[in-house]
Order: C-alpha cells, then structure tokens, then sequence
C-alpha cells in the first residue's frame, strides 16, 4: 500500500477526477476508464486514475483520509444510523467533508445539495458523475425554500446556520422541508473565522425552532461543538 492509499480516500478521488475530466476535459484519460463510473473500476484502476490528477496539478486536499474521524460527524453518522431513512437535504455541502464518508455508509439515500457557491455546486456535480449518481447538487438558498414542504425524510444543517445572515428563515424552511428530522451542528464557542456571523447558543437554537413548529429538540455538546436533532414526527 503506497502514501496515497494510506493517506487519501482513493475512491472518492478518482470519482470526482472522472467527472472532472468529462466535463473540462483535464486530465485526459485512457478510453479504457473514461466512459466508467469509479464503482465499475479495478483498484488498479482508480490508482491510475487519481496519478492522471495528481500529474495534471488537480487540487486533491479534499480527499484527505480522516474527516469521518471527526467527532461531529461521527456524531451525526451515528444519529443517521440509528433511523431508517431515504432522502436526504445537506445544506452547505461545500467540499464534502460530511458527505463523503456519509455516501460510502447510506449509498441507497437520495442526496440533495445546496450550497450559494457555484464552484461548490460544480465539484459535487462532478463527484456525483464519477461515481456517486445518488447525489444531486444546486446553487440554491436555503432561505428561499427551494422545496415543496415535507420533501426530504432528513435536512441536515452542519457548520452552516452560523454563517447565514437570515438564520431564523434558514430554520424555519429546513423544518418546513423535511418530514422526519432536522440535524444540526454549530460551533458552541466564539472563534476567530470572520465568516462565523451568530454564536448559536442552546436557547437560541431552542427559540427558533420552536418558532419553526418543532419543539421536540435533542441536544448534545460535541468537541466544541453544539448537537441538535429536531423530531419532526
């Protein structure tokens, strides 16, 4: 096993390079792998796969082993693992962080994505192309409500209220959206990310969701981090 098997999530890598590749053209690949999903590929297969980005300068970070070791987000895999579900809203998707191990563990959930970048709606467009057609990603806000009410068993919200200026709506059109539960995940203590515009406390989040209509809330603190999974049925 070489640096990059131990170090980086082969599969998902070469997902998005495939995907990449289809759509911009870089890195040019072998007629033998280019038409091919990563799950229809041979470990050798992948390998070659993620060299070809490696060699044409491809930003491969994302893929870095080790974002499921997180504590919240084996906090919120744990939650997920414990209902059954079949839909599923991320918001604030971003780079994958939480989507990545998340598609590996739940490949039969129907995955939609938002998130107000495009160059992030294009990476995860391009990640689902290559090897995980569950998901589907638009540049949407969530504070516009872009479903009908009650369109996805689960909406998560991690690491991303903290940054939405209207977050009460952000909180009202997530518990609007989703049947089941709404999952969620802020920082607990104030830190130095200049993006972080609320600290979003227990009694705030407890305010506006039951200003939402949901008042069964489950709270947990998690290394720095605050925990809440709001019940919807």
């Amino acid at each position: 096993m070489n640096e990059w098997e131990e170090r980086y999530d082969i599969f998902a890598a070469a997902a998005w390079i495939l995907g990449h590749a289809r759509q911009s053209g870089v890195p040019q690949l072998p007629e033998t792998v280019s038409g091919k999903r990563a799950g229809d590929c041979t470990e050798k297969e992948l390998l070659e796969i993620v060299e070809a980005g490696r060699k044409a300068d491809l930003k491969l970070y994302p893929f870095k082993a080790g974002t499921q070791g997180l504590q919240r987000v084996r906090r919120v895999m744990g939650f997920l693992h414990s209902i059954s579900f079949e839909t599923m809203l991320d918001v604030g998707s971003g780079r994958g962080v939480f989507l990545m191990p998340f598609m590996k563990d739940f490949p039969w959930v129907r995955i939609y994505a938002l998130d107000l970048l495009e160059k992030k709606v294009a990476f995860l467009n391009e990640l689902a192309d290559g090897g995980f057609p569950q998901l589907h990603a638009e540049q949407k806000s969530i504070c516009h409500q872009p479903y009908p009410e009650k369109s996805f068993d689960v909406v998560t919200l991690l690491e991303v209220l903290e940054h939405i200026p209207e977050v009460e709506k952000a909180v009202a059109a997530a518990v609007r959206m989703a049947k089941q539960y709404v999952v969620v995940t802020v920082p607990s203590k104030p830190d130095s990310n200049p993006e972080h515009i609320h600290l979003l406390t227990k009694e705030k989040l407890t305010r506006m969701f039951r200003a939402a209509g949901c008042g069964r809330l489950h709270f947990d603190g998690v290394e720095g981090h605050l925990f809440l999974v709001a019940a919807l049925e």
